[in-house]
């Protein structure tokens, strides 16, 4: 994907068998180094949504809020952050749901947005999608609407956009 005349996929580092054997671990720090290709990457997470009438942007921890508090900040919206279990200080709503070997727990806020304000969802990566299912599933439960989802990098062959197909959904940059 190219923004601005960055082709942003040059700055996405591979690393073979991280954090274990078998798995490619797609690596955004270079980005994150580089200043024009983090604000082109920030750019295109925001092309088209700009005055759609977003109020939030949520992201899960932690590189999701790398890009989510700096799209929200571009759209000139709140940031609602959303953590893993008790690392949030005041009164949360919690889901917990399945990992490939295990379970973990999502909480955000409970009066963290307005009731039916419109929540754009932001995250450095979709890989199988159950976490970003579970973080519109959070939204949804403390009276948000989710408005659209995006993300930087999208692992194509995982198909973690069929978990999340009922929303709008986009990608910057799609590996196979």
């Amino acid at each position: 994907m190219t923004s601005e005349g960055i082709d942003l996929k040059r700055y996405i580092r591979s690393i073979p068998d991280w954090p274990k054997k078998g798995i490619l671990f797609r690596d955004i720090t270079p980005l994150l180094a580089d200043p024009k290709a983090l604000t082109a990457a920030v750019d295109a997470l925001c092309a088209g949504f700009t005055g759609t009438g977003i109020e939030y942007v949520a992201a899960v921890e932690a590189r999701g809020f790398i890009f989510g508090a700096a799209v929200a900040e571009k759209l000139g919206v709140g940031f609602v952050p959303i953590r893993k279990k008790d690392k949030l200080p005041s009164k949360t709503e919690s889901i917990t749901y399945d990992l490939e070997y295990g379970t973990d727990t999502l909480e955000v806020h409970s009066d963290a947005i307005e009731s039916q304000a419109r929540v754009l969802m932001v995250d450095d990566l979709l890989a199988t999608g159950g976490t970003m299912a579970t973080a519109c599933k959070l939204i949804e439960k403390i009276g948000g609407q989710v408005a659209g989802i995006v993300f930087l990098i999208e692992l194509a062959a995982l198909r973690g956009r069929e978990k999340i197909a009922h929303y709008q959904v986009k990608s910057i940059i799609s590996y196979e």
